[in-house]
């Protein structure tokens, strides 16, 4: 794939119930790019992922694909039967691919000893590999995640990030998230989006969490805490992004 974006959002606004879940909202994910989105809840984040894969058609605005982009989805929660039991194994085959794929899905994310395991019989951690495993099935261009650390514990958080950040590099995909872990999200991120309905602000994660608005949604203590741990990673941090600042929005 050539380096224009793989994925454009252009002035995406949407409405439920003549409540406002996203205004104005525009992005540009190139390849290889790692784009975190963070806010609070009732931001719209997973809204706006499902706009970018054309789950959810907006009102107005324009989303771009680039042609044959192939996308990796991992939802933000696996819905499963309880009655149905299902192995690792049986859940990735129901995508309806080759075996060779998912045995080389397992082995990137280090679960292939689980292959027979029931799913109801996992932890968290697991559970949430076997879902990146899903979305890596097809060798995707994009890995779409929504909350991928979702019910795993801090260590387990910390090793799903970074592998995160290896499966970027083997497969030279992007990746487009949305993540409540603030730390993990300033260490391994290229660009954050910081939403609120709107972009608050966006940019390089250092020149975003000293910006007044994402200091107003999270709190200055908390953006210390952030600065403090970047400055221990400091040799992560050498892409610069230009920060855009929106606080004064036009219908």
């Amino acid at each position: 794939m050539n380096n224009s974006p793989l994925l454009t959002l252009s002035h995406i606004s949407l409405k439920h119930q003549r409540q406002s879940l996203l205004t104005d909202v525009s992005l540009s994910l190139a390849p290889r790019q790692i784009m975190t989105i963070i806010g609070p809840n009732g931001a719209g984040k997973s809204t706006l992922i499902k706009i970018a894969l054309g789950l959810i058609k907006p009102d107005s605005g324009s989303v771009f694909r680039q042609a044959n982009l192939g996308i990796g989805y991992m939802p933000q929660r696996l819905s499963l039967n309880p009655l149905m039991p299902l192995s690792v194994e049986r859940f990735l085959a129901m995508a309806n691919t080759r075996k060779k794929n998912i045995d080389t899905a397992l082995g990137r994310t280090g679960i292939a000893h689980l292959r027979r395991r029931p799913l109801h019989d996992i932890s968290g951690g697991e559970t949430q590999r076997v879902l990146l495993s899903r979305a890596l099935l097809s060798e995707p261009d994009l890995l779409v995640l929504d909350e991928p650390a979702q019910g795993v514990d801090i260590s387990g958080q910390t090793e799903l990030y970074e592998l995160i950040n290896s499966l970027r590099d083997t497969l030279g995909c992007a990746v487009l998230m949305v993540s409540h872990d603030l730390h993990w999200v300033m260490a391994q991120t290229d660009t954050v989006i910081c939403l609120n309905q709107h972009i608050c602000c966006h940019g390089h994660p250092e020149h975003v969490s000293n910006d007044p608005a994402y200091l107003s949604l999270f709190g200055r203590r908390h953006a210390e805490a952030v600065a403090l741990y970047q400055h221990d990673h400091d040799h992560q941090h050498d892409i610069h992004g230009d920060v855009v600042c929106e606080h004064h929005h036009h219908d």
